[in-house]
């Protein structure tokens, strides 16, 4: 039985698992939007919320004053949040350009998009999972153009 039982395994070892997720965080971050199994967007999702909201608290001790004497920083949470991204560009991008941008928004920074498409080895369910405030308009099959006819021969 599943009561209670929050973690979603996905057949992996806890440090398989751990390792992956950090992956996919740290690509998730640096592209704002991947394509992965609906079973590792759900998994990451909790994940890499959590890490942008130690990221948001920071930006905002930072930006109040909130620091001990002589920090200019929150070294903690960078620190915390490093633990999880070994990419110091990824952090960078974390601290800089996304955290800044979402101080206003109370949670849900991310959106998983189901494509209902199968992987053709395994037959796994692809989603897209992205940052909300980076998603580009949603595309609809209404606004692609239409497909132009071949050029006519010259008589």
């Amino acid at each position: 039985m599943r009561h209670r039982d929050t973690v979603q395994k996905m057949k992996r070892t806890r440090s398989h698992r751990k390792a992956l997720l950090c992956h996919l965080a740290t690509a998730l971050i640096l592209h704002k939007r991947i394509v992965t199994t609906e079973a590792k967007a759900k998994a990451l999702r909790p994940f890499i919320e959590h890490l942008i909201t130690r990221a948001k608290k920071a930006v905002l001790r930072e930006q109040h004053g909130r620091l001990p004497n002589g920090w200019t920083v929150d070294l903690h949470q960078r620190r915390f949040v490093g633990r999880f991204v070994h990419n110091k560009k990824a952090l960078q991008e974390l601290f800089g350009a996304i955290a800044p941008k979402v101080l206003e928004r109370p949670g849900g920074y991310t959106r998983i998009v189901k494509l209902g498409l199968y992987r053709r080895g395994d037959g796994a369910r692809s989603a897209i999972i992205e940052l909300v405030d980076w998603a580009g308009p949603q595309e609809s099959t209404a606004t692609k153009p239409s497909q132009s006819t071949p050029a006519q021969k010259p008589s």
